[in-house]
């Protein structure tokens, strides 16, 4: 299970460019703080173990735009906790933002108005105002209308400008953390149709700070959730918050959980409380703000979902069957010894060879050709199962075509002279054993669709071809150059022949079983 998790981690993550930008909310300081004369800062060393933001006198958002092949078009506002005095700033906010963008949503980080603070221990005095309620009490009565125009403006500037960074007007949402899930809930209670969030995420609310009572005409879907041990005691409050939405109608969503404490926000505590996002995230896809703006081919194919949970299940199947040798197992059994005379051949590959034997099975059992191909596999898993699939079967040569999702990264960072010692070792294994070896090209590719964030890796590709014929010339083993027949001006496929730009068409896979046969036939040769 932990090899699964490392590699959904490496799966999300890699190649995941986020863009950052900082927005000032006003022209000029504020209505309400013009006379202030501090400064924003920050504070890594305090008694909460965290980076903090305070005296924040101009309010910003900080944007985090997501790549465009996970854009959905929906955008959250996070308003970071800290009793209006400071931001938890990480993992209440930048933290919250990037798992955001992994799931295609634009985050926008909110620094809104705080009380002053008036050392260089922020926390410090927020604790000994703490200890005396009356105190804590007028200082956030001071300032939590401030931040609620804060929040409000930042909806407006977001709704205004959703087209130029392709966020859709209508599925904006506010989420906060204490006491910026107070300001979540204000924000919802005084906002106009400008301002006002599609759906909102208090996350272990605090309600006595809230302004204002009177829910949204419109409905306005709410995900709330708290710790049962917060030490505050904002369990009941997030209940209230929660029974009040769903007493009105309006779609509700309520998470408690037994452990966790006060500010769980994204900290890792090896407790339930470490995936509430992910929670977050089903709450999103039900409420339908999770469809993709730009979905790639094989989504619009066969639908975003069922993708997604393919692609899960074959992480669930790596992680028990690497190089899944499953696969082939019964056919395998089935295959008889060869005849003396008899000309068998095992094409080695991915899904381009898989493909290639359903596509032409007559091509295949013509020639007594056993094709070996397993969709989305890598060298290394070739080299895994080369004994089971080649090896095993006794032919008098194995054709060994791999390489596309090596350089698509579909098992880690691509490494050519990795990729090129495990074709090295296939060639090695087969001599060892009597097979003679053919090597082919991998063929023209720019973009993956499945790895868009990879962009054009065609140069990668030739740099790879050239080395594999490099080898095949030393080692005086054929090398069958598909790339140089089916390219294009770009180092790619044309439609005609590749119609995603990778997997060949019927046109594609006639030339390269001429380009094959002919290699074939020489090797054949007595």
């Amino acid at each position: 299970m932990k090899n699964l998790q490392l590699l959904l981690f490496f799966l999300l993550t890699s190649n995941l460019s986020v863009a950052q930008k900082v927005i000032q909310l006003y022209e000029g300081k504020p209505a309400g703080s013009e006379d202030w004369t501090w400064s924003e800062q920050t504070n890594t060393q305090n008694a909460f173990n965290t980076e903090v933001v305070y005296n924040v006198v101009e309010p910003t958002i900080t944007a985090y735009l997501p790549p465009y092949y996970l854009a959905t078009g929906t955008a959250v506002i996070i308003a970071p906790g800290g009793a209006f005095h400071t931001l938890s700033i990480n993992s209440e906010g930048k933290d919250v933002a990037k798992w955001l963008n992994s799931k295609g949503i634009a985050a926008f980080v909110l620094k809104y108005r705080l009380a002053r603070s008036y050392t260089s221990d922020p926390v410090g005095e927020l604790m000994a105002k703490m200890a005396d309620t009356k105190k804590l009490d007028e200082a956030e009565a001071a300032i939590v209308p401030l931040a609620l125009a804060d929040g409000l403006t930042a909806m407006k500037y977001v709704r205004d400008h959703a087209k130029e960074m392709d966020i859709n007007p209508d599925q904006i949402g506010f989420m906060g953390f204490s006491a910026g899930a107070t300001l979540a809930m204000s924000v919802a209670y005084n906002a106009k149709e400008e301002n006002r969030p599609n759906f909102v995420a208090p996350i272990y609310v605090y309600e006595p700070s809230i302004i204002g009572s009177e829910l949204p005409t419109e409905k306005t879907p709410i995900f709330v959730a708290v710790a049962g041990d917060d030490q505050l005691g904002l369990m009941p409050q997030s209940i209230n918050i929660y029974k009040k939405w769903f007493e009105a109608g309006h779609p509700a969503e309520l998470h408690i959980y037994q452990k966790g404490g006060h500010g769980f926000g994204m900290r890792q505590q090896n407790l339930p409380t470490d995936t509430w996002y992910e929670r977050f995230g089903d709450w999103m896809q039900l409420q339908g703000y999770l469809k993709k703006l730009y979905p790639n081919k094989y989504e619009k194919l066969y639908g975003q979902e069922n993708v997604a949970k393919g692609s899960i299940a074959r992480m669930h199947l790596l992680n028990k069957d690497y190089a899944e040798l499953y696969k082939y197992r019964a056919a395998n059994q089935k295959v008889t010894k060869p005849a003396p005379n008899e000309n068998r051949v095992v094409f080695l590959g991915n899904s381009i060879t898989e493909a290639w034997a359903n596509v032409d099975s007559a091509f295949f059992a013509k020639n007594n050709f056993i094709g070996r191909g397993i969709s989305a596999q890598t060298s290394p898993q070739l080299l895994v199962r080369f004994r089971k699939d080649v090896l095993e079967l006794k032919p008098k040569v194995v054709m060994i075509h791999i390489g596309t999702n090596d350089v698509a990264e579909n098992t880690g960072p691509y490494d050519p002279e990795f990729t090129l010692g495990n074709i090295k070792s296939m060639v090695e294994l087969a001599q060892a054993n009597g097979i003679k070896v053919i090597l082919a090209s991998v063929l023209p590719a720019t973009n993956f669709e499945w790895r868009r964030a990879l962009g054009d890796r065609s140069g990668m590709i030739v740099a790879l071809n050239q080395q594999i014929k490099e080898y095949a010339q030393q080692q005086n083993i054929p090398y069958v150059d598909y790339h140089s027949a089916m390219k294009n001006e770009q180092n790619g496929m044309d439609v005609d022949i590749a119609k995603d730009g990778v997997h060949p068409t019927r046109k594609g896979y006639d030339i390269m079983e001429k380009l094959a046969m002919k290699s074939i036939k020489k090797v054949l040769l007595p």
